[in-house]
């Protein structure tokens, strides 16, 4: 063959053909373009190229370059036809070989690719039985060590059990040794507890003896103050009827007490010795003893005082009556003239009738007296005492606080509150039941703190609230007709605060100071700062305008036989006898119209004509000489009295005061 075939060959349709080196078995289809593989290079290298006898068998191939320039000189020198058919034939040839190669190694690498994928299918089958087999290995040797795992905590537990048995038996035999220590010690301990327990018992037989005889001791003491209390309650009869006192009942009860302690002792002698019970009843029945000697002192002094009240207050009767009888003489005497006016306007007093300062200065004496009774309970710093002081205070206070005039059944169950406080029986303020035998002392503490409450009520509600004087006055006079002591204190107090309600002008003297002196005029001094002229008049207008309620009014739901207990007949009094005293400026102008306006409309009703006298004489002669005093900065309370007085006598009458309780409020 020589290298114009070659190149004949290059140059036809079939070889330029290209082929594929890289093509692997992996590949399931061919490409479109007919591409030889790398076996069809290595068998043309290797095989065809040997056919020829001038090339060697182990030699390659020339360079390609070369064999195109030989080609190109050998078609140069032969280029006749024959040649050419011949390449052709032999070019042809060689496809066909090539080709049938090809087909050889396409059938070679199919064969080659289905013995691999047999071969691999036979590596996954047996690695599958290997899988299978060393997964059944390790189950099995998982069962044997679940197995052995399983001994071992049967073997530790068979241990286990072994110890605690061991254990159990010597603690068995342990527990049984200190038993049987036990019950040695016990015995031992046992005969000790029985030489105490009868040592304890003699020495409690002994204290028993010694407490019984104690308490007979204290028993027989109690007994024997118990006889020398029932002398003191033995009173004299005529001293009782002089008094006009019954007491027999606490004698009754008295000599019941010793009865009782008397049986006691007797029955606790019978016994051996007396109990606790019995010691705690004689102290008691001893307690209840000295409760009826004080009682019974107590009534011989209120039954002392009410006697003394009852004389002075016959006396004071017959001396207003006297003076009523002179007031009432004056004004049926002829109109005086100019001159005898004058005269008698120069005539006025300095200050009140020898009576009524004596009455005022009793009430002062028995408010001290008072006073002085309740300062042990007043003054006392002990907590239990401070707390039973505290309860009976609010006990009366906190009712007279809420008095108004919205209902009368409202007044009405504030009056029963306090009447029932007083008259022993248990209430229940602020969440605690008190009772006013809690303390020695508490009655005459209560009557004097209700006493005081009243007066302030005055001073301040009812100096804000004129209206409020009737529900006020309403309760206090039915307590100053239950309760005596209670008005007497009252009185005492309001005195004390308001003087004009004598009426009393107390005179400056030598050795007090100004503000002594202002204090005693019924002034407010604090840090040495005295109070507005118009607080003070607020304030005596309030007191004045109770006082003069309290007068008229009674207690609806009493019987009323009796007289009232400070009724009109005080306030004619004190009306002549402001009238019969000097005026003093801006004070007596209030305090008249004050009187006049709340108590006015009663006095006509009482004293008819005789009141109308006195009015025009008020009018005519007295207010003249209010007018004359005053100034021209307190004409304010001048002129409100001039125009009630116009009015009055123009009108011949004088209206129901602002608030005046009517009938049908009790029924509210």
């Amino acid at each position: 063959m020589d290298w114009e075939t070659l190149e004949a060959l290059k140059n036809s349709s079939k070889g330029r053909l290209r082929y594929k080196r890289d093509w692997s078995l992996e590949q399931n289809t061919f490409e479109p373009t007919v591409v030889l593989s790398e076996y069809a290079a290595w068998v043309l290298d290797n095989f065809i190229g040997r056919t020829e006898p001038d090339i060697a068998p182990a030699e390659a191939p020339p360079p390609l370059d070369d064999t195109v320039s030989l080609a190109d000189n050998e078609l140069n020198n032969h280029s006749s036809q024959e040649s050419l058919k011949e390449a052709e034939s032999l070019s042809k040839q060689r496809i066909d070989k090539v080709m049938e190669v090809e087909g050889n190694i396409l059938l070679f690498e199919k064969a080659h690719k289905m013995k691999v994928k047999a071969d691999l299918q036979a590596r996954l089958d047996m690695c599958d039985q290997f899988s299978k087999a060393m997964a059944e290995k390790s189950a099995e040797q998982l069962k044997r060590f679940e197995e052995r795992m399983e001994l071992q905590h049967r073997q530790e537990k068979h241990q286990l059990l072994e110890q605690l048995v061991k254990g159990s038996k010597e603690a068995l035999g342990q527990q049984e040794k200190l038993k049987e220590e036990h019950r040695h010690r016990a015995k031992l301990l046992t005969l000790k507890l029985r030489e105490a327990e009868q040592q304890r018992q003699q020495e409690i037989e002994r204290v028993r003896q010694e407490e019984g005889r104690e308490r007979m001791r204290r028993l027989c003491s109690l007994q024997q103050e118990a006889l020398q209390l029932i002398q003191k309650i033995q009173v004299d009869y005529k001293q009782q009827e002089a008094l006009r006192v019954d007491l027999s009942a606490y004698g009754h009860r008295g000599n019941q007490i010793c009865g009782i302690l008397s049986t006691v002792v007797r029955s606790s002698s019978e016994r051996g010795y007396p109990t606790q019970d019995d010691v705690s009843l004689g102290e008691h029945s001893l307690q209840e003893m000295k409760m009826l000697v004080n009682t019974i002192e107590k009534e011989l002094a209120a039954a002392e005082e009410r006697k003394k009240a009852e004389d002075e207050a016959a006396k004071e009767k017959q001396k207003e009556a006297q003076l009523i009888q002179q007031q009432q003489a004056k004004l049926q005497t002829p109109a005086p003239t100019q001159d005898q006016k004058q005269t008698k306007r120069e005539g006025l007093q300095k200050k009140a009738s020898k009576g009524t300062l004596q009455r005022f200065l009793e009430l002062q004496k028995v408010l001290e007296l008072c006073q002085k009774v309740c300062e042990e309970l007043a003054t006392c710093k002990d907590p239990q005492t401070k707390k039973i002081r505290a309860d009976l205070q609010r006990a009366v206070t906190t009712p007279v606080s809420q008095i108004s005039s919205v209902s009368g059944s409202q007044v009405r169950d504030t009056f029963d509150k306090i009447n029932n406080f007083l008259m022993g029986k248990p209430i229940v303020s602020a969440g605690r039941t008190i009772v006013v035998s809690q303390h020695p002392l508490g009655l005459d503490f209560v009557c004097l703190k209700l006493a005081e409450k009243l007066v302030s009520q005055g001073e301040e509600e009812v100096a804000s609230h004129h209206e409020s004087a009737f529900p006020i006055a309403s309760v206090a006079s039915a307590l100053w007709e239950r309760y005596p002591k209670v008005g007497e204190l009252f009185l005492a107090n309001l005195h004390k605060k308001c003087p004009y309600a004598v009426p009393f002008y107390p005179a400056f003297q030598e050795g007090i100071s100004l503000e002594e002196y202002q204090r005693l005029l019924g002034y407010q001094v604090k840090d040495s700062i005295v109070e507005q002229q118009d607080s003070f008049l607020k304030r005596m207008s309030g007191m004045i305008r109770l006082y003069a309620a309290i007068m008229q009014v009674r207690w609806p739901y009493g019987t009323n036989q009796g007289n009232h207990p400070h009724g009109l007949n005080h306030g004619w009094l004190w009306l002549a006898q402001m009238v019969n005293m000097e005026p003093l400026s801006d004070i007596t102008a209030t305090l008249l119209f004050d009187f006049l306006e709340v108590c006015g409309n009663a006095m006509i009703r009482q004293y008819q004509d005789q009141f109308w006298k006195l009015l025009l004489l008020i009018k005519d002669q007295y207010f003249p000489t209010i007018e004359k005093i005053t100034t021209s900065t307190e004409m304010g309370s001048a002129s409100r009295l001039k125009h009630f007085l116009e009015g009055a006598v123009r009108r011949r009458d004088i209206p129901l005061p602002k608030g005046f309780l009517q009938p049908s409020f009790w029924r509210s």
